[in-house]
């Protein structure tokens, strides 16, 4: 029986001996866990070297096929003529066709309204590899049937938008340790090592929506001027060092 007993407190005693281990181990380990978190953004400007011009061809008629035929003549017409500009066909696109019913009166409920004519609109979408061209592109398209304008778009090619957004993250970490840097110091310990970091960030491309070109071309025979504008490319990092 007494035999038993010392089993047992032997037992007792092994397992609190290593619960205290292990408590001493957690307890170094969060002592380990000595950290200085920063953050750090970096912005780089740059001249976007990509445009997207997004135009509408619009016909309207009583008789849905006819309005379909005379958009389609119109747009080819449009399509054509860029292509005889040099603009490559794999840079159209077509982007939207819309047939919807025209109705006379618009006060009517839904059952009294009666189908007026039927509007038809073919939307087109071209990539232009060089942004000086994006005013003649509209030019063209407007002498030769384009009669809505939606959106013109400026970006950047997925080459250029890289170089700027290593030069952006560059910046970023140089700011993020730059701030690490201070708070150690002031603090009077040292950074070892980096334990983490994670980033983010991009560009928005320059929108113009709804542009004027349509009647400015309409009214003058002054080419359009589109001036791009520029692209800022920002990125973030959140970046955890070790220090002791």
């Amino acid at each position: 029986m007494k035999q038993k007993i010392f089993l047992l407190m032997l037992v007792v005693v092994i397992l609190a001996m290593t619960s205290i281990g292990s408590v001493g181990a957690a307890t170094q380990a969060t002592c380990d866990e000595n950290v200085i978190h920063a953050y750090g953004s970096g912005n780089i400007i740059g001249t976007p070297d990509r445009a997207q011009v997004t135009f509408s061809v619009e016909t309207e008629n009583a008789d849905v096929k006819v309005a379909q035929q005379a958009n389609a003549v119109q747009m080819t017409k449009v399509i054509d003529a860029l292509v005889a500009a040099d603009i490559p066909k794999d840079a159209l696109r077509t982007t939207g066709y819309n047939i919807y019913p025209v109705y006379d009166d618009y006060s009517k409920t839904p059952l009294e309204q009666k189908i007026r004519s039927y509007r038809v609109t073919n939307t087109l979408t071209v990539t232009l590899h060089d942004v000086n061209r994006t005013g003649e592109v509209i030019d063209i398209a407007v002498a030769n049937g384009i009669n809505q304008a939606s959106s013109i778009q400026f970006m950047l090619s997925d080459a250029q938008a890289q170089v700027l957004r290593t030069e952006a993250l560059k910046k970023a970490v140089t700011l993020a340790r730059a701030d690490a840097d201070t708070v150690a110091g002031a603090l009077g310990v040292t950074i070892v090592d980096v334990k983490s970091a994670d980033i983010s960030g991009g560009y928005a491309p320059v929108l113009f929506e709804n542009y004027n070109a349509v009647d400015a071309v309409a009214k003058s025979a002054t080419p359009t001027p589109i001036q791009p504008g520029d692209v800022t490319v920002t990125a973030q990092v959140s970046i955890t060092y070790s220090i002791r």
